[in-house]
């Protein structure tokens, strides 16, 4: 072999079809895990929080008035899960248990919806309300709301961790 010099051995000659095969690989694992993190993330989350954002958006102002009053009210509610039973103690810190006509609780977990459930807690006792629903064990988004009649009497959201089945 020989590069035109006579005597000296031809090395490696880095060709056109060397330059296409490096483009090809760079861009093949470029496009791939765009594809891969896409998919990931489209089968991972919704990423919904809201389904209309401008509806929400227009609401906005009457929600904040309505969690306002609610404070005011001085009434709280406590949430517990155990033992496969989901209790929420409402209270007024002068007047004592508070009774009301629905009690809800939605879980849901942070990401994804897989196992997200609603339970209507049924009154046990004054301000005591229960219902028995398997939580898995993990981190949640608990939110409950009580109501009598149109008015909201409890509405929060908190994130909470479950350790162990329940």
């Amino acid at each position: 072999m020989s590069n035109g010099v006579a005597g000296k051995p031809q090395g490696f000659v880095f060709t056109g079809k060397h330059m296409v095969l490096v483009m090809v690989a760079f861009f093949g694992t470029v496009i791939s895990v765009n594809f891969f993190m896409a998919y990931n993330a489209i089968h991972s989350w919704s990423g919904i929080v809201v389904p209309n954002t401008y509806v929400a958006s227009q609401q906005f102002n009457d929600k904040v008035a309505i969690q306002r009053a609610i404070v005011a009210s001085g009434i709280k509610g406590k949430l517990s899960v155990e033992g496969g039973i989901v209790q929420l103690t409402i209270s007024h810190p002068e007047k004592g248990p508070i009774d009301v006509e629905k009690a809800m609780a939605t879980f849901r977990r942070p990401v994804g919806e897989g196992q997200d459930f609603v339970v209507e807690l049924t009154r046990a006792a004054p301000g005591l309300y229960k219902a028995t629903h398997e939580v898995r064990s993990g981190q949640w988004i608990a939110e409950v709301k009580a109501t009598d009649g149109e008015t909201v009497v409890v509405h929060q959201a908190n994130r909470i961790m479950v350790l162990g089945e329940q």
